[in-house]
């Protein structure tokens, strides 16, 4: 009989599955497409020879995400490599500012704003490898936040309960230094008015100080094919094409899993499920075996915004006027605080927004395996409301011209590079990846009301459920949102735990 069942297999539900095969288990993973990965795959989407991300396209944890280290993925072939600027924030006024790895660099860039951001980097050196342990820690994470330290856990908590518009105004001078916190939290749900949106903001300015937005050597499959070799190294099986309908409970314990076929398949210890916390309360299991409770907290679960994202196929670099942004490995595309919250407020209001936020990504400058010779891919996503109340079906090519015309207005001539672009509208993504519904990518809003021990919901914040031997291993548990793998790594622990010895 198996010993676990992994249902998905995105980068959480994979990582899940190997800690638990390289502990001895035997486990079976479940994908219901034809291939693994999820959201953290390429595709060939545009023309032959150019390899477009599918979602997560930059990894700030990378190998210092202590799943990936666990798993030792560089052995199994993982390579990453890094851009001269990581993050690279310009406008049309022609102002920008860039962070670097190299902290003289970005203090350069920041100008007036360069011993402000110097105090933020060394303030990053200070907490090492200390700082992505604490993040993705199972709650509530003692050992981790007292390695941390007092000091930087009140600090970080601190600048974590302001709004970004607000700390970035205490901390720059520069509106160009100022856009660049707020343009961060919005990799997620968060505006630069909202309460407690530093945090993410903040923590990714940190990551591209150090380690950087690192990018994976083949395109992001190779992450998923690099977890995937450790997994089947330790015994597991992966079978595709395979749809769980339902957990089935038996004296209030996980015992197996139907699928869409009628198959079943039981299980001796555990059942780790790598999707939406709605998915599993309501979906997966039978109203009797979910409280009233819970089952209302589910009802009342947000997603967070939609995304809509583009790929390219371009003759050749993008021709951005800011110097910068030619060595830049993500662009953002925000004008301002106010700007941005322009954007935020016409998102949330249900509008394709005016002026798109952009988050643009250009792989195949560090990895030239992406593209032919001479040519080069971009990737671009903007946030969008998970519906429109007239369809998508009249504005998808409408706001596709509208991204290109705002990357042109910072890249004049961009347009003339353009072989091909394939384009995907929220609904497009959830038919690609049921776990991205209405488009989000974060399993769920990153608003404060859905984090920490109220992801997904109190008091089920430590991957456990009502029914024993079964355990939330998505995104939609904490840490959240990010390619990591933390939410796999901690169920499958806690699965391992809970197991009779």
């Amino acid at each position: 009989m198996l010993d676990a069942i992994v249902i998905g297999t995105g980068p959480n539900g994979l990582v899940a599955a190997a800690t638990l095969a390289r502990h001895g288990w035997k486990v079976l993973a479940l994908e219901a497409r034809e291939r693994p990965g999820g959201a953290v795959y390429s595709e060939a989407f545009t023309l032959p020879h150019y390899l477009h991300d599918v979602g997560a396209a930059f990894f700030p944890f990378a190998d210092d995400s202590p799943a990936f280290r666990s798993l030792e993925l560089i052995g199994a072939g993982l390579q990453w490599r890094n851009a001269r600027r990581e993050s690279c924030h310009p406008a049309p006024d022609g102002s920008c500012v860039s962070i670097s790895r190299d902290i003289d660099l970005s203090a350069a860039s920041f100008g007036a704003d360069g011993d402000a951001w110097r105090r933020l980097a060394q303030w990053r050196q200070r907490m090492g490898e200390r700082l992505p342990a604490a993040l993705l820690s199972p709650l509530p994470a003692l050992k981790a936040a007292i390695r941390l330290g007092p000091v930087h856990l009140t600090r970080l908590g601190l600048a974590g309960m302001t709004t970004t518009a607000g700390f970035s105004r205490r901390l720059f001078q520069s509106e160009a230094a100022r856009r660049v916190i707020p343009g961060l939290a919005l990799h997620v749900d968060l505006g630069p008015n909202d309460f407690a949106g530093t945090g993410l903001g903040l923590v990714l300015a940190l990551l591209a100080a150090s380690p950087g937005f690192r990018v994976p050597v083949g395109g992001a499959r190779a992450i998923t094919e690099a977890i995937l070799l450790r997994f089947r190294e330790s015994g597991g099986e992966l079978r595709l094409n395979t749809h769980v309908d339902e957990v089935l409970v038996r004296r209030q314990r996980a015992v197996a899993v139907r699928t869409s076929t009628g198959e079943e398949f039981p299980v001796r210890h555990a059942i780790l499920c790598n999707v939406g916390a709605p998915a599993l309360f309501l979906r997966l299991l039978k109203a009797r075996h979910v409280n009233h409770w819970l089952r209302a907290s589910m009802r009342r679960f947000r997603y967070g915004w939609g995304t809509f994202k583009m790929d390219w196929a371009l003759a050749g670099p993008v021709p951005w006027n800011a110097a910068e942004a030619w060595e830049s490995a993500v662009i953002h595309a925000g004008d301002s605080v106010q700007d941005l919250v322009a954007f935020t407020e016409q998102v949330r209001g249900g509008h394709l927004p005016a002026n798109p936020y952009l988050v643009i990504g250009q792989q195949s400058l560090v990895d030239p395996s992406r593209a032919p010779p001479g040519g080069q891919t971009l990737w671009a996503y903007s946030r969008v409301p998970n519906t429109l109340s007239d369809g998508w079906k009249g504005q998808r090519e409408a706001f596709a011209d509208r991204i290109e015309e705002r990357i042109e207005g910072l890249a004049p001539g961009f347009r003339r590079l353009i072989r091909g672009r394939a384009i995907f509208a929220p609904p497009d993504l959830e038919a690609m990846n049921e776990n991205l519904v209405g488009g989000d990518l974060g399993g769920g809003s990153a608003q404060w009301s859905q984090q920490l021990f109220l992801r997904p919901a109190f008091p089920y914040f430590n991957y456990r459920t009502p029914v024993k031997g079964l355990y939330l291993a998505s995104a939609s548990a904490h840490p959240g949102a990010g390619v990591h793998g933390a939410c796999g790594f901690n169920a499958a622990r806690r699965a391992l735990a809970d197991a009779p010895a």
